[in-house]
Protein backbone atom coordinates (compact mmCIF):
# COMPACT_ATOMS: atom_id res chain seq x y z
CA UNK A 1 0.00 0.00 0.00
CA UNK A 2 1.32 3.50 -0.47
CA UNK A 3 1.90 5.79 1.67
CA UNK A 4 0.30 9.52 1.81
CA UNK A 5 3.08 11.46 0.14
CA UNK A 6 3.60 8.42 -2.80
CA UNK A 7 -0.55 8.78 -3.73
CA UNK A 8 -0.16 12.53 -3.71
CA UNK A 9 2.78 12.66 -5.95
CA UNK A 10 1.26 9.93 -8.12
CA UNK A 11 -1.55 12.73 -8.37
CA UNK A 12 0.50 15.68 -9.36
CA UNK A 13 2.64 12.99 -11.49
CA UNK A 14 -0.70 12.34 -13.71
CA UNK A 15 -2.08 15.98 -13.69
CA UNK A 16 1.51 17.42 -14.77
CA UNK A 17 1.16 14.81 -17.42
CA UNK A 18 -2.22 15.45 -18.62
CA UNK A 19 -0.77 19.41 -18.87
CA UNK A 20 2.23 18.00 -20.90
CA UNK A 21 -0.16 15.84 -23.09
CA UNK A 22 -2.28 18.62 -24.12
CA UNK A 23 0.74 21.08 -24.95
CA UNK A 24 2.22 18.16 -27.23
CA UNK A 25 -1.38 17.96 -28.94
CA UNK A 26 -1.30 21.77 -29.14
CA UNK A 27 2.23 21.36 -31.07
CA UNK A 28 3.83 24.15 -28.94
CA UNK A 29 6.80 24.40 -27.24
CA UNK A 30 7.14 25.69 -23.70
CA UNK A 31 8.26 29.46 -25.16
CA UNK A 32 5.52 29.59 -27.33
CA UNK A 33 3.07 28.46 -25.05
CA UNK A 34 4.91 31.37 -22.53
CA UNK A 35 3.89 33.77 -25.56
CA UNK A 36 0.07 32.59 -25.08
CA UNK A 37 -0.58 31.87 -21.68
CA UNK A 38 1.68 35.25 -20.41
CA UNK A 39 3.90 33.34 -18.04
CA UNK A 40 7.66 32.70 -17.92
CA UNK A 41 8.87 29.04 -19.72
CA UNK A 42 10.39 28.75 -16.60
CA UNK A 43 6.66 29.02 -14.89
CA UNK A 44 5.30 26.95 -17.39
CA UNK A 45 7.71 24.60 -16.91
CA UNK A 46 7.58 24.41 -13.44
CA UNK A 47 4.08 23.33 -13.53
CA UNK A 48 4.12 20.16 -15.72
CA UNK A 49 7.65 19.03 -13.26
CA UNK A 50 4.78 17.23 -11.39
CA UNK A 51 6.80 18.21 -8.30
CA UNK A 52 3.82 21.13 -7.14
CA UNK A 53 0.53 21.50 -8.40
CA UNK A 54 0.39 24.63 -10.50
CA UNK A 55 -2.66 27.35 -9.32
CA UNK A 56 -5.54 27.35 -10.34
CA UNK A 57 -5.00 30.28 -12.77
CA UNK A 58 -1.58 29.04 -14.05
CA UNK A 59 -3.24 25.96 -14.88
CA UNK A 60 -6.00 28.24 -16.51
CA UNK A 61 -4.04 30.21 -18.54
CA UNK A 62 -2.02 26.92 -19.59
CA UNK A 63 -5.15 25.10 -21.04
CA UNK A 64 -6.24 28.38 -22.69
CA UNK A 65 -2.73 29.24 -24.01
CA UNK A 66 -3.21 25.82 -25.75
CA UNK A 67 -6.89 26.19 -27.30
CA UNK A 68 -8.65 24.16 -24.76
CA UNK A 69 -12.09 24.76 -24.89
CA UNK A 70 -14.01 27.07 -22.26
CA UNK A 71 -16.35 24.57 -21.81
CA UNK A 72 -13.69 22.05 -20.55
CA UNK A 73 -12.39 23.88 -18.08
CA UNK A 74 -14.70 22.71 -15.19
CA UNK A 75 -13.55 19.38 -16.31
CA UNK A 76 -10.26 20.14 -15.80
CA UNK A 77 -11.24 22.29 -12.74
CA UNK A 78 -12.26 18.69 -11.30
CA UNK A 79 -8.98 17.40 -11.64
CA UNK A 80 -6.99 20.04 -10.27
CA UNK A 81 -9.18 20.13 -7.33
CA UNK A 82 -8.58 15.83 -7.21
CA UNK A 83 -4.91 16.75 -7.44
CA UNK A 84 -5.18 19.32 -4.32
CA UNK A 85 -6.44 17.44 -2.18
CA UNK A 86 -5.86 14.51 0.21
CA UNK A 87 -7.77 11.45 -0.19
CA UNK A 88 -6.32 10.03 2.57
CA UNK A 89 -7.29 13.05 4.77
CA UNK A 90 -10.90 12.04 3.72
CA UNK A 91 -10.53 8.40 4.15
CA UNK A 92 -9.54 9.02 7.98
CA UNK A 93 -11.84 11.78 9.10
CA UNK A 94 -14.68 9.28 7.05
CA UNK A 95 -13.30 6.16 9.58
CA UNK A 96 -13.01 8.34 12.45
CA UNK A 97 -16.71 9.81 11.99
CA UNK A 98 -19.53 8.93 14.89
CA UNK A 99 -21.03 12.35 14.67
CA UNK A 100 -22.78 14.13 11.73
CA UNK A 101 -20.03 16.85 12.48
CA UNK A 102 -17.56 14.53 11.51
CA UNK A 103 -19.20 13.54 8.51
CA UNK A 104 -19.83 17.22 7.35
CA UNK A 105 -16.32 17.66 7.97
CA UNK A 106 -15.38 14.59 5.32
CA UNK A 107 -17.36 16.86 3.25
CA UNK A 108 -15.82 19.61 3.59
CA UNK A 109 -12.28 18.47 2.92
CA UNK A 110 -13.81 16.33 -0.34
CA UNK A 111 -15.32 19.87 -1.56
CA UNK A 112 -12.29 22.69 -1.16
CA UNK A 113 -11.74 24.89 -2.44
CA UNK A 114 -15.70 25.18 -3.66
CA UNK A 115 -17.75 27.49 -2.71
CA UNK A 116 -21.74 27.11 -1.74
CA UNK A 117 -22.53 28.36 -4.65
CA UNK A 118 -20.65 26.60 -7.22
CA UNK A 119 -21.19 23.13 -5.49
CA UNK A 120 -25.14 24.18 -6.08
CA UNK A 121 -24.59 24.35 -9.70
CA UNK A 122 -22.27 21.41 -9.68
CA UNK A 123 -24.96 19.06 -8.54
CA UNK A 124 -28.30 20.66 -8.52
CA UNK A 125 -28.49 20.43 -4.76
CA UNK A 126 -29.76 23.60 -2.92
CA UNK A 127 -27.07 25.60 -0.95
CA UNK A 128 -29.39 25.90 1.97
CA UNK A 129 -29.36 21.91 1.99
CA UNK A 130 -25.24 21.77 1.04
CA UNK A 131 -24.71 23.81 3.98
CA UNK A 132 -27.01 21.44 6.64
CA UNK A 133 -24.74 18.88 5.54
CA UNK A 134 -21.07 20.63 5.74
CA UNK A 135 -22.06 21.67 9.29
CA UNK A 136 -23.22 18.32 10.71
CA UNK A 137 -27.08 19.55 11.35
CA UNK A 138 -28.43 17.14 8.73
CA UNK A 139 -26.87 13.23 7.38
CA UNK A 140 -27.95 13.47 4.00
CA UNK A 141 -29.72 10.36 2.57
CA UNK A 142 -27.35 7.56 1.01
CA UNK A 143 -28.54 8.30 -2.36
CA UNK A 144 -28.51 11.66 -2.70
CA UNK A 145 -24.75 11.77 -0.86
CA UNK A 146 -23.88 9.46 -3.87
CA UNK A 147 -24.98 11.90 -5.97
CA UNK A 148 -23.53 14.39 -4.53
CA UNK A 149 -19.60 13.30 -4.33
CA UNK A 150 -20.25 11.54 -7.45
CA UNK A 151 -20.78 14.83 -9.09
CA UNK A 152 -17.31 15.78 -7.62
CA UNK A 153 -15.85 13.24 -8.69
CA UNK A 154 -14.96 11.03 -6.17
CA UNK A 155 -12.92 8.21 -6.25
CA UNK A 156 -14.77 4.73 -6.14
CA UNK A 157 -12.73 4.55 -2.48
CA UNK A 158 -14.21 7.61 -1.27
CA UNK A 159 -17.62 6.63 -2.62
CA UNK A 160 -18.00 3.62 -0.51
CA UNK A 161 -15.84 5.53 2.79
CA UNK A 162 -19.31 7.69 2.79
CA UNK A 163 -21.51 5.17 2.52
CA UNK A 164 -19.96 3.17 4.75
CA UNK A 165 -20.07 6.06 6.89
CA UNK A 166 -23.44 7.37 6.68
CA UNK A 167 -24.43 3.64 7.26
CA UNK A 168 -22.62 3.99 10.85
CA UNK A 169 -24.38 7.00 11.56
CA UNK A 170 -27.84 5.38 10.63
CA UNK A 171 -26.91 2.26 13.28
Amino acid sequence: MFDREEVAMQQLEVFAGALQRVRRDAGLTYRELADHAHYSHAHLVRATSGKHLPSWPVTVAFLTGCDVPAELLPVWRQHWEAAARDPQDVGELLRAAATPQDLGAALTALTAPRSLRSLERLTGIPRATLQSWLRGGRVPRPDRLDQFILALGASRTERLAFSDCVDRLAG
